[in-house]
């Protein structure tokens, strides 16, 4: 038990090694396509640490909150993306926000107003919906949405374990958890960052 926060840090601390996913040179046709996509490593950390974050720094019974905020963000800010909309820097802003939900999860024990939090998702979640929704063909944006929304929801329900797990099995080192993860988290981003 004693060696479980080592293990986790050194897990987490792996992902930065791993290779940048830009958005671009992807299928955006298929539900398959929309199921695979959330695998990248921008996607995965994101909503990973939405969930973690949500079971760490909620209210108890109002996890789903983060998960929910992050889902109909990317759904709005998709269909908007399908219109036309974009932003200059979009794939930076998508690599910060793995930095801003890594900082998120830094201070996850200490209390923030969860508005304010809450807000911080909906925002970083709608830089990935534009990405998403900028790049799709109309004509296959409803299979391709399905699945990445399904494969979202996945990813948060495992941050929920994630988190609920420090929560049982490390209670009284928790902070320590969580800083580390989200330090890693942060580094990771940061990579992703350099990489564009």
């Amino acid at each position: 038990m004693k060696r479980l926060p080592k293990s986790l840090f050194t897990a987490a601390l792996a992902t930065t090694a791993l290779a940048a996913q830009a958005h671009t040179g992807h299928g955006t046709h298929s539900l398959m396509e929309g199921l695979v996509h959330p695998f990248g490593l921008d996607h995965l950390l994101a909503m990973v640490a939405v969930g973690v974050w949500s079971v760490s720094a909620l209210p108890a019974g109002k996890a789903w909150q983060g998960p929910a905020t992050f889902l109909l963000a990317l759904v709005l800010s998709a269909l908007a993306g399908t219109m036309g909309l974009t932003l200059p820097y979009l794939e930076q802003g998508v690599a910060l926000s793995v930095v801003l939900f890594g900082l998120m999860l830094a201070i996850a024990t200490r209390p923030l107003p969860p508005a304010l939090c809450l807000g911080l998702i909906a925002m970083a979640s709608a830089l990935h919906g534009l990405a998403h929704g900028s790049e799709t063909p109309a004509t296959g944006f409803a299979g391709y949405a399905a699945g990445f929304l399904l494969t979202t929801a996945a990813l948060h329900i495992g941050g929920v374990g994630v988190g609920l797990a420090i929560r049982r099995l490390l209670s009284e080192r928790r902070g320590m958890a969580l800083g580390g993860l989200g330090a890693a988290l942060g580094g990771a981003g940061l990579y992703l960052f350099a990489q564009l």
